[in-house]
C-alpha cells in the first residue's frame, strides 16, 4: 500500500524568526491521519532566520535527530556537547531521562535549513547522549548511504530503535533499490528536488508511506535529494 503526504498538506508555523513544516502532529498542529508512521513520530523542515533560534528548552524519551540541508546549526546541551553542524552531519541526541539543549543559527548573516526528526526509542528513560557523523555528498550520489541504525554500523550515527534512515543523492538515469524484510515498513521523504518512488512522482517537501510492498525502487530523478526511513510496524 501507498499512501503520498504531499508537502502543501503539512501543518505549517510561521513565527517570524522560524518558517517550520511538519509531516507529523506537531505542537498546534494536530491531524488524527499523520501522528506518526511506526515510529517515527516527527519530521519538520526548519529554517531560521540569522542568529536567531530554539532556546533551551527539555526532553525526555526521545531519539531527536538533526540532518542540515543549508546553513550552519549551532547545538549545546546539557551534557556539555557544544557543536555547529552543516551540510552532510547528522546528529542524534537521545533525550533518554532528560535534557537540556538549544539550537541556534549559528550565522548572522544566513539562514539555516535543516530537518528535525524524532525517533520514539524502544527503551525508556536511559542515560542521556549524543552522537554526531559527517557524510559527504560523494557518499551519497547514485546510492543509499546508511546514515543511523541501531548499532552503527558502517560509520553510521547509532539510535535506540530498530530502524534504519538512508540519505540519497539521485539525478538523471540514477536509480536505487531498497528491500525490505517481511512486516516492515518505509517512508521516503524528498528533501529537495523531484523523483519517483515505487512510480510515484514526488516533490521537494513531499513523502511516501510504504506498507506491504517489498521493495522500494527509486529514480527518473532531478536533483533529489532523499530520505528513506526502514521501519518496524
Amino acid at each position: 500500500m501507498l499512501e503520498v503526504r504531499k508537502s502543501t498538506e503539512r501543518g505549517a508555523a510561521n513565527l517570524g524568526w522560524l518558517d517550520s513544516r511538519h509531516s507529523f502532529s506537531f505542537g498546534e498542529y494536530h491531524d488524527p491521519r499523520h501522528v506518526g508512521f511506526g515510529p517515527l513520530r516527527v519530521i519538520n523542515e526548519d529554517r531560521v532566520q540569522p542568529s536567531q533560534g530554539f532556546g533551551t528548552h527539555g526532553h525526555r524519551n526521545m531519539e531527536i535527530i538533526s540532518y542540515v540541508l543549508d546553513g550552519a546549526l549551532e547545538h549545546k546541551d546539557s551534557m556539555g556537547n557544544g557543536s555547529v553542524l552543516r551540510y552532510g552531519d547528522v546528529q542524534r541526541m537521545s533525550a533518554g531521562s532528560g535534557v537540556r539543549h538549544s539550537e541556534y543559527n549559528h550565522s548572522a548573516a544566513e539562514q539555516v535549513h535543516f530537518l528535525q526528526i524524532w525517533i520514539e526509542p524502544n527503551l525508556q528513560g536511559t542515560a542521556p547522549s549524543y552522537a554526531e557523523r559527517h557524510f559527504d555528498t560523494a557518499s551519497k550520489k547514485g546510492r543509499l548511504r546508511l546514515v543511523v541504525s541501531p548499532d552503527g554500523r558502517d560509520g553510521s550515527v547509532p539510535v535506540l530503535q530498530d530502524m534504519s534512515m538512508f540519505a540519497s543523492i539521485l539525478d538523471g538515469e540514477d536509480r536505487v533499490e531498497h528491500r525490505l524484510a517481511p512486516g516492515r515498513i518505509a517512508y521516503v521523504h524528498v528533501a529537495r528536488g523531484e523523483v519517483e518512488v515505487n512510480g510515484v512522482a514526488l516533490a521537494s517537501g513531499d513523502a511516501l508511506k510504504i506498507r506491504n510492498d517489498a521493495l522500494v525502487t527509486l529514480g527518473n530523478a532531478r536533483a533529489a535529494e532523499i530520505l528513506l526511513f526502514d521501519l518496524p510496524q
